[in-house]
C-alpha cells in the first residue's frame, strides 16, 4: 500500500492505492480545503509534492486547466485530482487547510 506523509505535521500512513491526496490527507486527520467538492474547479485543495511526484496519477485536463487559471505549476497538485500509485511526501501550504479558507471567509451574521 502507498505510503503518504504530509508535512509540516510529518504525519504518515498507508492508504490504499489510487485514493486521492484530498482523501488520503483525511485518513491523517488533516482536512483540507475543497470549496468546489472536489471538482477540480477551484484550487483551494493545491499541495506541494516533496518527493514521490513519479507515484501520482497524470495530470490530467480538468487539473491542468484549473492549476494554469490558478498560476500554479508543479511540484503543485490538486489534492482531489492527483491519485497515489506509491509513496509520496507532500507540503501542505498555508491557505490550503480548511480551516485557513473559513478564516478568510467575509463574516456573514446570518451563518
Amino acid at each position: 500500500m502507498p505510503k503518504v506523509t504530509l508535512y509540516p505535521s510529518d504525519q504518515s500512513g498507508e492508504v490504499a492505492p489510487e485514493t486521492s491526496l484530498f482523501d488520503a490527507a483525511q485518513q491523517l486527520g488533516w482536512e483540507l480545503a475543497h470549496e468546489c467538492g472536489g471538482f477540480a474547479s477551484c484550487s483551494t485543495c493545491r499541495v506541494i509534492i516533496e518527493s514521490g511526484e513519479q507515484h501520482l496519477s497524470a495530470i490530467e485536463f480538468e487539473e491542468e486547466d484549473m492549476m494554469d487559471l490558478a498560476q500554479l505549476s508543479p511540484p503543485y497538485r490538486l489534492a482531489c485530482q492527483a491519485k497515489l500509485r506509491g509513496d509520496v511526501t507532500l507540503r501542505i501550504p498555508e491557505g490550503s487547510k480548511e480551516k485557513d479558507v473559513r478564516l478568510r471567509m467575509p463574516y456573514d451574521p446570518n451563518l
